[in-house]
C-alpha cells in the first residue's frame, strides 16, 4: 500500500483531521471543537492528540505517515516557522509551526488554509490538469489561493493571494482589514446574506417569497434561501442577488485581467448554487475581460471537493 499522509484543517470552530492515501482520497477523518480562545501550546497539544486518536482508530501509528500537513487561517511564515498573524486566534508572530514540528515525529508542513484548499482543487478537483488556477472562496470573508506553474504564489512574505482585499469601490464600506471598499465587504457570502436581511427588513410588501421563506424572521436568512427565492422569480431576492453579482464580477474580472489563469474556481458555501451562481456571473464577467476576443480565456467553475479540500490540500503540502 502506498504512503499515507495526514491533513489537518484548523478552523475557528473545529479542527478536522484526515488520513489521505496516495490516490488523494480521505480514508478516515475526525474532528474536535477548536475551543477558542486558548494558548498556542495548548492548541498544538490538541492537534497532536487529535492526530494520535485518528491513527489509533485505524490501528495505525505515527510511523505509518509520510508527513503531516496543516492549513492555518492566517499568514504562515515558512522561513521562521511561525504564524505572523491570525486574528481569530489572537496569533501575532507565534512560532506555531515550530511547536507542531516539535510534537510530531514525521515531517510537518504548514500553509494558509485557503491556499491549502486551493492546492487540493488544483491537484484533484476543478483545477486538475491545468497549469494555473485561482481559487476564490466566498465565506465569512473572501479568501483565495493562486497556483502558477504548479506552485502556490506566496510573495516575499507569504501573504500573497489576499484576493478579498482588492478595492472595488473607492471610499466604500469599511472592511475588517481597515480599508474601505474591499471586495470582501461586498462579495463575501456574509455580505450577500446581510444585504438580503436589510432588504427584507426595509421591504414594505410582506408578499416577498424571501420574507415567507424566513417566516418573517430576517435574522434566519441564509444563502440557500436567497437562491431558492431567485429560482422562483422573487423580485426582491433577484434584486439583492443582482447587486451582489455585479460586485463579485468586478473582482473576478480584475483577477482574470491581472493573472490570466486557465481556471477560476469559486468555492465556499455559495458555490453549492452551481450554475444558478455561475451562469449570471459569467455573463457579467465576460464583457469585462480585456482578452475577451482571445481564443483562450479562463474557465469559471465551482469547486468540487467541498469540505474535503482543506484536509486533502494540507496532506499534499509536502509536494511543494
Amino acid at each position: 500500500m502506498g504512503q499515507r499522509r495526514m491533513g489537518i484543517d484548523l478552523g475557528g470552530t473545529k479542527i478536522a483531521a484526515g488520513i489521505v492515501n496516495e490516490n488523494l482520497q480521505i480514508e478516515a477523518d475526525m474532528q474536535v471543537p477548536t475551543g477558542l480562545p486558548r494558548e498556542p501550546e495548548d492548541l498544538a497539544d490538541e492537534i497532536f492528540r487529535l492526530a494520535f486518536k485518528l491513527l489509533e482508530s485505524r490501528n495505525l501509528s505515527m510511523t505509518d505517515l509520510g508527513s503531516v500537513g496543516i492549513g492555518i487561517p492566517g499568514t504562515v511564515n515558512q522561513e521562521r516557522e511561525s504564524v505572523e498573524y491570525a486574528n481569530n486566534f489572537g496569533f501575532d508572530d507565534v512560532p506555531f509551526v515550530r511547536m507542531l514540528r516539535e510534537r510530531f515525529p514525521c515531517p510537518v508542513y504548514a500553509e494558509n488554509d485557503a491556499k491549502a484548499a486551493a492546492w487540493a482543487e488544483y491537484l484533484t478537483g476543478s483545477g486538475r490538469g491545468s497549469t494555473s488556477m485561482v481559487a476564490v472562496t466566498l465565506g465569512t470573508g473572501v479568501g483565495g489561493g493562486i497556483i502558477l506553474d504548479g506552485k502556490i504564489l506566496n510573495g516575499i512574505n507569504s501573504a500573497a493571494g489576499e484576493l478579498g482585499h482588492m478595492v472595488i469601490r473607492k471610499n466604500g464600506r469599511r472592511c475588517t482589514c481597515g480599508r474601505r471598499g474591499c471586495l470582501e465587504a461586498y462579495a463575501s457570502a456574509l455580505a450577500l446574506v446581510r444585504a438580503a436581511k436589510r432588504a427584507v427588513k426595509s421591504e414594505k410588501s410582506p408578499d416577498s417569497l424571501l420574507n415567507q421563506l424566513c417566516a418573517g424572521k430576517p435574522e434566519t436568512i441564509n444563502g440557500k434561501m436567497i437562491f431558492e427565492a431567485v429560482r422562483e422569480k422573487d423580485v426582491l431576492a433577484g434584486a439583492v442577488l443582482n447587486r451582489y453579482l455585479d460586485d463579485l464580477a468586478e473582482g473576478i474580472a480584475n483577477i482574470i485581467n491581472i493573472i490570466q489563469p486557465e481556471v477560476v474556481c469559486i468555492g465556499g458555501g455559495l458555490s453549492g448554487a452551481g450554475e444558478d451562481l455561475l451562469l449570471p456571473l459569467r455573463k457579467r464577467v465576460e464583457p469585462m475581460i480585456y482578452s475577451r476576443s482571445s481564443e483562450k480565456n479562463a474557465r469559471l467553475v465551482t469547486a468540487e471537493l467541498g469540505n474535503a479540500a482543506g484536509i486533502i490540500g494540507a496532506a499534499e503540502l509536502y509536494r511543494l
